[in-house]
């Protein structure tokens, strides 16, 4: 790790970027299969809608409100080890999921591993930045696409593994806990000796943001969360509900609609990388409105459609929304720039929390209405991506402050 300890600060490391992505494909691989076990669940211990909605609230919950206060900790004492810290409480959590035979039991299960992820991603984005050099939209798009990824993968191993072998199956999902928790001791070490050096962690400042009152960089940051309240309120419909809205409307059998949401999640990681890089290229303002508001309307037409286009719509939606995360991310560290802890706590944070809160208030209204009509709804928030228009254009040339 020492050949990492470089001058050159403008440098990218691919290979931490990589260790870094691994472990939150694995980490984020674990977390979705939660979701990914609500047929089983349901059918096996009787749950409703709204039940299952509070199961994802406990999970998303735990982790979007720790998270802003973890990364603000860490902007002050920064721990490199954390990463792995917070796999351990992962492995704990995806053991007592599998042996979980009640609803408090199961909701105290998916909270321990909210609690993993709490810890785990404020720094690991802050390392990821740290490791990205002058290409931040890139390093965050490259750690963030393991993420997808790993959601992407968790609903195909879902069918694959639990599906045909039971809950007690999860069990198997934390050797990905001890590997992801082994992969980050060495990247925990690299932080560590950069946090010796006492130019290791220069603060980016754009030239833009120094002419802008505090009130609008405040405003600015208000409309990232209106965005990311649109973006990830959608997402919930489709990551815990798109299932059930596949079996309901066309009659397909679970093991057709994990592939299904599997497609979707894929393409979710194809867009996040692919936004991480054109944000860099051509400016983060015009990547997050044309990805949130681009996405309305494929997302108008998704209820209306037969099975194939529902597929195939639901694909194009997953890879134009996706693009916005990275862009959002790296879009308010530049806005706030001595608090990227912070802000990346913040973004996973309401990331998670929204994701929860809207989980539970779709299984309520499923409950109330039918799968169909959330989906009818839901199709509304990418609309709220016309906010975009009001974020200050911060996409000039960047300087570098010791």
């Amino acid at each position: 790790m020492e050949a990492y300890m470089t001058k050159d600060k403008e440098r990218t490391i691919f290979s931490l970027l990589f260790a870094i992505s691994f472990a939150h494909l694995l980490n984020d691989m674990m977390q979705s299969i939660i979701p990914s076990i609500y047929p089983i669940i349901k059918d096996k211990y009787g749950f409703t809608f709204a039940q299952i909605g509070m199961i994802t609230l406990v999970f998303q919950m735990t982790s979007s409100l720790l998270q802003p206060l973890v990364g603000r900790v860490a902007d002050r004492h920064p721990m490199p080890y954390a990463l792995s810290g917070g796999m351990v409480l992962t492995l704990i959590g995806i053991i007592l999921l599998s042996i979980a035979g009640q609803f408090a039991f199961i909701m105290v299960a998916v909270g321990i591993i909210g609690m993993g992820s709490s810890i785990f991603h404020p720094e690991a984005s802050r390392i990821a930045q740290l490791a990205g050099g002058r290409k931040k939209g890139l390093a965050q798009s490259i750690f963030q696409v393991g993420g997808n990824g790993g959601s992407a993968i968790g609903p195909l191993l879902a069918a694959i593994v639990i599906i045909p072998y039971g809950q007690r199956s999860i069990v198997w999902f934390a050797i990905a806990a001890f590997i992801a928790g082994v992969t980050l001791l060495p990247v925990g070490k690299w932080y560590k000796g950069m946090l010796h050096k006492p130019d290791s962690r220069p603060v980016v400042v754009n030239p833009a943001i120094k002419g802008l009152p505090d009130s609008r960089i405040n405003r600015a940051i208000a409309i990232l969360c209106l965005l990311t309240f649109s973006k990830y309120f959608y997402m919930a419909s489709m990551t815990s509900y798109f299932t059930f809205f596949l079996i309901d409307k066309f009659g397909v059998g679970i093991k057709v609609s994990q592939l299904c949401l599997f497609a979707f999640m894929a393409a979710v990681a194809v867009g996040t990388i692919l936004g991480g890089s054109i944000g860099d290229r051509y400016g983060r303002k015009y990547v997050i409105w044309g990805s949130i508001l681009g996405a309305a309307p494929f997302a108008l037409a998704l209820p209306y459609v037969d099975f194939t286009l529902t597929i195939i719509l639901a694909v194009i939606i997953g890879l134009v929304i996706s693009s916005a995360f990275s862009a959002i991310l790296v879009y308010a560290t530049e806005l706030k720039p001595d608090k990227v802890g912070m802000m990346a706590g913040l973004f996973f944070g309401l990331n998670f929390g929204l994701g929860g809160i809207g989980s539970a208030f779709f299984g309520w209204l499923a409950d109330k209405t039918s799968v169909e009509f959330i989906f009818q709804i839901s199709t509304l928030l990418p609309l709220l991506g016309i906010a975009a228009v009001f974020l200050p254009d911060i996409d000039g040339r960047r300087v570098r402050k010791s």
